[in-house]
């Protein structure tokens, strides 16, 4: 086991334009799907797969610093066993010696889960979080531990470099996990995603992000940030991918006293299917305010190509946008302080400054307002719902703004308000934690500096099949290849 050394950044390019992807691809520009095939086919071997991505992160990973923990020895013995496993006729499935990488938020035993804070040194967990389990299971081949936001406690990610430009940030709190992925130094990842921290990053680095229903995938043995919040999925190269960890993910646990009790889906079955009569609503109202030019156009013209490929555009309002800020501060700041109170009274000074001073803000939030927040939530629930009779997905900008740079504070809109990076960057994805519905960030071109854009499809709780089936049929009709960040 190594531990990842620091980024240093320094006389690094602030933006990099989109390069062509090579005619014959190294193991580690592979996506999930491509990678999967070989194997099953013994057209390549999960130690050459891993051998490739170790290599990768070798050459990239002191510029990139998405990893906290590299555990190289262990990879190559993972994947020596699958290797042996698949030679004897034993073939787990699709995920069986494909590299993965975890966010340090997720334990696994025997490797340090540090919450990327010097609050976790030296805590070691002795049991596989459920999802760690469940990637056993499988046969995946962890690559290491990625960093996250302090305790996933913000938007950034700062350890972590964009992947596009290391000038900008990789966005949070999965930042690197989804560096990781874009880099080319894990085939996939997992993040967690309390307010967009899985489809945020996605977002920034030109990735695949899924946050699923809330309870479909199990928390047991994630560190926390807020209870009612907290959503654990994964970060991809395509949404094909995506489908292939769900289904290896899902699936009830009673660790988890949120994990819903439903019979197991199958999340690649509409892959490939027309999207003929699907219907795509599209906001008149906030998910296109405050949003840089060059992000909206992408996003609609992202939407056209769907209408394109037969999927319908439908008109829609939003309800209830005007309460989404003070209802996910309104259950986060309490949720995350109550976590970590008797941490914050023994060793505050451990925490950075902007996660122990929202910590200490939550030790003067009312009780009252909490309430008030849970009752606000409720009926936003149930009025979304009534949105979801009319549309099978919503699309909409992921963030507004592309990579914010790795100095900048605040973005200013075209109305001359300014907004800060964080609220910026979570102000269109918490909507899906809040109603606990499925969302699926997807990549769809970049702006003038060569930034990626993203788009996010939201649908009705248990929808992600339908997502995927949009998301499948976008990137196959108009980003045939993924794309890996140069080095």
């Amino acid at each position: 086991m190594t531990h990842a050394p620091s980024p240093t950044p320094a006389s690094i390019p602030t933006s990099t334009p989109a390069p062509t992807p090579p005619s014959t691809p190294l193991p580690h520009h592979l996506p999930l799907t491509e990678a999967a095939r070989l194997i099953e086919d013994r057209a390549l071997s999960p130690v050459e797969l891993t051998t490739s991505v170790l290599d990768r992160i070798a050459a990239v990973e002191e510029k990139a610093g998405a990893y906290v923990t590299v555990t190289a020895e262990a990879a190559l013995d993972s994947a020596a066993e699958a290797e042996r496993e698949i030679a004897a006729g034993r073939h787990r499935g699709p995920l069986h010696g494909i590299p993965v990488a975890l966010k340090d938020l997720i334990d696994v035993a025997g490797v340090p889960t540090t919450a990327s804070s010097r609050v976790r040194d030296g805590h070691t967990p002795d049991a596989d979080a459920a999802v760690t389990e469940r990637l056993r299971a499988a046969g995946a081949v962890l690559t290491g531990k990625t960093h996250t936001h302090e305790f996933a406690y913000g938007l950034t990610t700062p350890q972590t470099r964009n992947a596009w430009s290391p000038g900008h940030v990789a966005g949070g709190s999965s930042g690197g996990s989804a560096a990781a992925v874009a880099a080319g130094t894990a085939t996939f990842a997992l993040g967690t995603d309390t307010g967009g921290s899985i489809r945020v990053p996605a977002a920034l680095n030109h990735v695949v992000g899924l946050k699923p229903t809330y309870g479909l995938v199990s928390r047991h043995g994630v560190t926390s940030l807020s209870w009612s919040l907290d959503h654990v999925g994964p970060i991809t190269r395509t949404a094909g991918d995506a489908a292939l960890v769900l289904q290896a993910l899902a699936g009830h646990d009673p660790r988890d006293p949120a994990s819903l009790d439903r019979p197991h889906e199958d999340y690649t079955r509409a892959l490939g299917e027309p999207v003929t009569g699907l219907r795509i609503g599209v906001p008149v109202n906030y998910y296109f305010d405050r949003v840089q030019p060059q992000v909206a156009a992408a996003v609609r013209a992202a939407v056209d190509a769907l209408t394109a490929l037969g999927a319908t555009a439908v008109p829609v309002h939003v309800p209830m946008t005007e309460y989404v800020h003070a209802v996910q501060w309104g259950h986060m700041v309490p949720e995350a302080t109550a976590y970590h109170q008797d941490m914050l009274r023994a060793v505050p000074d451990l925490y950075s400054d902007d996660v122990r001073m929202l910590l200490e803000a939550g030790e003067f939030f009312p009780a009252t307002d909490y309430i008030r927040a849970q009752r606000t939530r409720t009926l936003m629930h149930r009025s979304w719902l009534h949105l979801f009779d009319g549309i099978d997905a919503l699309a909409a900008p992921t963030v507004p703004a592309t990579a914010a740079r790795t100095d900048q504070t605040t973005f200013t809109w075209p109305d001359g308000s300014t907004e800060s990076v964080s609220d910026a960057y979570v102000r269109l994805s918490a909507p899906a934690n809040l109603t606990g519905f499925p969302a699926l960030s997807l990549p769809v071109g970049f702006d003038d500096q060569g930034l990626p854009i993203g788009m996010q499809l939201i649908g009705r709780p248990l929808a992600e099949a339908t997502l995927l089936q949009l998301g499948h049929a976008y990137e196959t009709a108009h980003r045939p290849v993924p794309q890996i960040a140069p080095a």
